[in-house]
């Protein structure tokens, strides 16, 4: 049985054992959270903020919203399914107390259209008249999921031992990886960047993976069009996405030495990392970063993470309430500065 895999930040097949071997670190999400709380206490009154999370309505981009609500902030919660999202957000006012309809708004999202994103930044002008935080972490997984090989994986070996017998995928599948979790990120900042310039604090949060680093990225010219920090430009990474579709069209991946596993989602996901450096660079006066939120235990990836999703969402969430001054432009694996 094949399966498409939706939202790709914390998919089992991140290596498991990254993870447990630092697991003190990633055990102690209760006093991350904890020590995440003095940022927030030292932002000036959050009442009138307002954030949008893209892919919310379940998951890390879920509890992003609750924790973000539960500091004060007026959250817009999306989804792609108006049922799903509306009922998200009836759960997160019932499961918290959230009084005020303004507490947590809902509105329709679909982060590969560029008209549903239009609607939604004139939604956020007309309502609001600015964007404080925007936290983009909505995505798909660019890859099919043998489910009955994955669980025999699992079951022999406590972790999957081989994805290439996992994974598949197809161009039509690649090319929604590239469309969705690249240019929907780079979409929505072009929309929203307008109304966060409004904001005395504007912060974009990146969702990203350790998998979109730089090591993973195995195709010599790729790797250096993405590394060159000092002249990288947007065209110049929409170029190298280009080039990989075109080469993945033609069947020359292996041939030029691009990654041949999970490759639509490596290639995204470095986008994102390398999209967040020039963002940071062109808007010095907002903090923009990418994160990867660990390996987390969602239905997504069937259970098979080791974080909560609590813990999941406090990196993130960080990031989107530190105060001025800042650093931007970084990519995060967790709390941590990563290299990219």
């Amino acid at each position: 049985m094949y399966v498409s895999l939706m939202h790709v930040t914390h998919f089992f097949f991140i290596p498991i054992y990254l993870y447990k071997r630092n697991r003190i670190k990633y055990s102690n999400g209760r006093k991350l959270i904890d020590f995440f709380s003095h940022f927030i206490n030292s932002m000036a009154d959050s009442s009138d903020r307002v954030a949008l999370v893209s892919g919310s309505n379940k998951g890390i981009g879920f509890e992003i919203c609750r924790q973000l609500a539960k500091n004060g902030m007026t959250v817009i919660l999306t989804a792609r399914d108006e049922k799903n999202g509306l009922e998200a957000v009836e759960k997160l006012k019932r499961e918290n107390g959230f009084s005020s309809d303004e507490a947590i708004l809902f509105h329709l999202l679909d982060v590969s259209n560029p008209d549903s994103i239009a609607s939604l930044a004139s939604f956020v002008k007309t309502h609001f008249g600015k964007l404080d935080i925007l936290v983009n972490n909505a995505g798909v997984g660019g890859a099919n999921v043998n489910v009955d090989v994955l669980k025999s994986q699992i079951a022999e070996a406590g972790a999957p031992t081989d994805i290439s017998k996992i994974m598949s995928d197809t161009y039509e599948v690649v090319e929604e990886a590239i469309r969705t979790n690249y240019y929907g990120v780079k979409r929505m900042c072009e929309a929203m960047i307008p109304l966060l310039e409004a904001s005395d604090s504007p912060r974009i949060v990146n969702i990203a993976s350790t998998m979109g680093m730089l090591q993973n990225v195995s195709y010599e010219w790729a790797k250096a069009v993405l590394s060159d920090a000092d002249n990288l430009t947007q065209e110049k990474i929409d170029e190298v996405m280009k080039e990989y579709l075109k080469d993945y069209r033609e069947g020359s991946l292996q041939d030029k030495g691009w990654p041949t596993v999970m490759s639509g989602y490596i290639l995204s996901k470095a986008g994102v990392i390398a999209l967040t450096r020039v963002l940071a660079k062109q808007h010095k006066s907002f903090i923009i970063n990418s994160v990867c939120p660990g390996f987390v235990n969602t239905d997504i990836n069937f259970n098979t993470g080791i974080l909560t999703v609590e813990e999941g969402a406090a990196s993130p969430v960080k990031l989107a309430l530190v105060p001025n001054g800042h650093p931007s432009g970084l990519f995060f694996d967790r709390s941590n500065v990563s290299n990219f």
